[in-house]
This record gives C-alpha cells, sequence and structure tokens, in this order.
C-alpha cells in the first residue's frame, strides 16, 4: 500500500489562489438564456486558467478545492449559489466536468515541451475546457432535466462563444505567465503534481 504525500505549501498556496480566482470570476453574475437552466458564467475562464498554469493534477485539486467550499455552502458559484443543492441540478455535469476540465488541460499542455505553445495552449483550453465539460455536462443536464441529449446539446450551444472567448483569454494570460515566469514549462515534474 502506497503512503500518500503531503502538498508542499507553495503549491498548497496556488490551489488556493486559483480556488480563489473561480471564486471571483462568479462576482459579475450569472446569465440565464433562452430557457437554459444552466447559467452562462466566467467560472470556466478559471477552470481553463488553473489547468493551464497549474498543470493536470494541481489544476484539478485546486477546482475541486473550489467546488467542496460551495457543497459546505459557500455561496462562491455566481448568482451567489452554493450548498449540496447545487449538486443536484442541471448544472452539475458542469461542475463535475470543471475537475476534469482542468486535468485535462494541464495534461494536454504536459505535451508542448519546454515552452508554452499559444496554439497548443488555446487546442488544450478547447479540448478541457470546452470538449471535457460539455462531455459531462450536456448527459447529466438532460437526465437530471429530463429532455433529450439533442435538445441539452442545443441549450450548451448557447455556451459555445462565450467559451470560445474564455479559451482565447486564457491561452493569451497563459501565454504571457509563462513568458514572464519560464520556469512553469521547464519544470515539468513541478507541472505534474
Amino acid at each position: 500500500m502506497s503512503r500518500a504525500r503531503a502538498l508542499p505549501a507553495h503549491d498548497l498556496a496556488r490551489i488556493a489562489v486559483f480556488a480563489a480566482l473561480i471564486a471571483v470570476l462568479g462576482l459579475p453574475g450569472q446569465l440565464l438564456l433562452f430557457g437554459n437552466s444552466v447559467p452562462v458564467t466566467l467560472q470556466t475562464l478559471g477552470v481553463m486558467l488553473a489547468g493551464s498554469l497549474l498543470g493536470p493534477r494541481l489544476g484539478a485539486l485546486s477546482v475541486a478545492s473550489f467546488l467542496a467550499l460551495v457543497a459546505a455552502g459557500l455561496p462562491l458559484l455566481a448568482g451567489g449559489r452554493g450548498g449540496l443543492g447545487v449538486f443536484a441540478g442541471p448544472s452539475v455535469g458542469y461542475l463535475l466536468g470543471w475537475v476534469a476540465g482542468a486535468g485535462v488541460i494541464g495534461w494536454v499542455l504536459r505535451f508542448t515541451g519546454p515552452r508554452y505553445r499559444p496554439v497548443l495552449g488555446f487546442a488544450a483550453n478547447v479540448i478541457g475546457g470546452l470538449g471535457v465539460i460539455y462531455a459531462v455536462g450536456i448527459p447529466l443536464q438532460a437526465w437530471i432535466t429530463d429532455t433529450s441529449l439533442l435538445v441539452a446539446a442545443g441549450f450548451a450551444a448557447v455556451f459555445l462563444v462565450g467559451d470560445l472567448i474564455k479559451a482565447v483569454i486564457a491561452t493569451l494570460v497563459a501565454a504571457g505567465v509563462h513568458r514572464a515566469y519560464p520556469q512553469l514549462s521547464s519544470r515539468p515534474s513541478a507541472a505534474l503534481r
């Protein structure tokens, strides 16, 4: 049986900072468009940044930490939502998809080599930040709202343009951060923690 190793303090701090960033991105609020029961928020941008800058493990842990705070009742989701009830609603698949999405973004970026490449960064944000999140969110929204997958996918189409814009923003921010702190890209073992 293997022993779990504790995270160093600097990794815990990074996880906390990105959990806080995701919370702050909920402050502008939410939009419910075209009868969709899942709101449009800026918080997916924080998920993309977590995966892009922290790597697969720490990125996913930062999102999971944020969701643990939400489950504990803190109103950190856009619109001031929080508590276990959120995880019984139509947004649950998207919320769970955030954890997997951040992990996939970080995992894809492992293959960019020693330097962050914006084209691959954008691809990672689209694959993890849209593809993975939608792949988890759409079926669970369909199941919870008792609609077809096609109807739920139609509702998800509302997010597409905004999420692509968030992917571009996350790519540009990550490129700037990686340029300012090249050790983020040159220390692949640290990014994999």
